[in-house]
C-alpha cells in the first residue's frame, strides 16, 4: 500500500471551496475494554511533520515522537464514547460519536475526511470517507497517530488501576493473556459488557 505524500485529499476539497479541512480517525473498535479515541487534525501548510503514515506502521517510540509535533505544529481535538457509549449503541455507533466529538473541538471546520468507508451520522459539516484513508491522505495519518497515542496512554493508566490484564501491553485487546486474566480476575467496570468474551463470562457467572 502506497505511503501519503501529498495533501491530494485536502487540496481537492479546497479546490471546491473548502478553507478548513480536517482528517478524522479513530482507534479502539476492537478491544475488550476501555473508550472508543478519535482524533482530528487540520494540518498547517509549511508546519506539516515528515514522515507521516499510518499509525499501525510506525514503532511506539516514532508515534509518541510524532505525536509531539503533530500538537505542536498542527490544530487538533481529541475525543472519546465511553464504554457505557459502546455498550448503548454499539461500536460503530460509538465510534462515529467519537469523531463527531472530535470535529466539534476544532472550530469552524467545514469539510472533514473521515476514515472509514462511510461518513458519522451527525456529521455537522461536508465530508469524504476514505477507505484505507490512514494510510492515503495526510491529515487522516495525523489523526490515527494522535488518537492512538493517546488511548495507549489511557490503557496504560487503567492497567495501573485494575492491574492483571496487561492492558499496558495489549490496550484492552483480547490477546490470550488479557482473556485469560477475564477468566481469573473476572470483569472490570472498564470492560465492554456487549463484546462476546465479556459477555460470555458474565453469563457463566450469572447462569
Amino acid at each position: 500500500m502506497s505511503l501519503p505524500h501529498d495533501q491530494s485529499f485536502e487540496s481537492l476539497a479546497a479546490a471546491q471551496g473548502y478553507l478548513r479541512v480536517a482528517g478524522v480517525d479513530e482507534v479502539g473498535r476492537g478491544p475488550l475494554a476501555g473508550p472508543v479515541t478519535a482524533a482530528a487534525v487540520r494540518l498547517r501548510a509549511g508546519r506539516i511533520p515528515a514522515g507521516l503514515r499510518d499509525s499501525k506502521a510506525l514503532t511506539p517510540a516514532r508515534r509518541e515522537a510524532l505525536c509531539a509535533e503533530i500538537m505542536e505544529a498542527a490544530e487538533v481535538s481529541v475525543a472519546h464514547a465511553s464504554v457505557e457509549e459502546i455498550d448503548q449503541l454499539n461500536i460503530l455507533r460509538a465510534s462515529h460519536l467519537a469523531m463527531c466529538r472530535a470535529l466539534a473541538g476544532l472550530p469552524d471546520i467545514d469539510f472533514a475526511l473521515i476514515d472509514g468507508n462511510r461518513l458519522p451520522e451527525g456529521l455537522t459539516c461536508a465530508g469524504q470517507a476514505i477507505v484505507k484513508g490512514d494510510a492515503l491522505c495526510l491529515s487522516i495519518s495525523a489523526a490515527s497517530i494522535v488518537a492512538k497515542v493517546t488511548r495507549d496512554r489511557i490503557m496504560v493508566d487503567l492497567a495501573q488501576q485494575h492491574p492483571g490484564y496487561g492492558w499496558e501491553r495489549n490496550a484492552g485487546y483480547g490477546t490470550r493473556e488479557h482473556c485469560a486474566a477475564l477468566q481469573h480476575l473476572g470483569v472490570s467496570p472498564h470492560h465492554r459488557r456487549s463484546f462476546a468474551p465479556v459477555y460470555n463470562i458474565l453469563y457463566q457467572v450469572n447462569s
